[in-house]
């Protein structure tokens, strides 16, 4: 007898998967500001511990959210980029920026965070498309630097 019991909600069923900090921060690191390597995450201003990171990169991966680029290479040589279904988790990135971002004194923001608040505040849909097609371009670049 199975004790995982049906999914019955859409809801719960995302929040299970994206409910927790450091998923969706993973994944927004990712998809706008193109971070791949372990290091880069663990250098985010938000300073996720090393355990954590790693438990939380297997999981976005066993869930179908990111995959690494080159499977078989080093640890050194790991990349981390978004699948289709994690690249479809940008609006909601993006729907959690403008709850907030209005709460957040300017004088705190980098010039990056500036931009980005400019660029959704302007024109949310631009904003959404734009960065989705910089990003399948940046991983197709990749793809290509890697088989080259």
């Amino acid at each position: 007898m199975s004790l995982k019991q049906p999914r019955t909600c859409a809801i719960a069923h995302s929040i299970s998967i994206l409910g927790d900090k450091w998923s969706l921060l993973i994944l927004r690191d990712v998809i706008l500001h193109k971070k791949t390597r372990f290091k880069e995450f663990k250098n985010s201003k938000e300073k996720i511990a090393t355990n954590i990171l790693s438990n939380r990169l297997k999981s976005l991966m066993e869930d179908g959210l990111l995959e690494k680029l080159d499977p078989l290479g080093s640890k050194k040589s790991t990349r981390y980029i978004a699948t289709n279904k994690g690249i479809s988790t940008l609006p909601v990135i993006i729907e959690l920026y403008l709850f907030s971002i209005d709460s957040i004194d300017e004088s705190v923001l980098d010039e990056s965070q500036i931009n980005i608040k400019s660029q959704i505040s302007k024109n949310r849909n631009l904003f959404e498309g734009k960065r989705k097609a910089e990003y399948l371009a940046f991983i197709e670049e990749l793809s290509e630097l890697k088989s080259a």
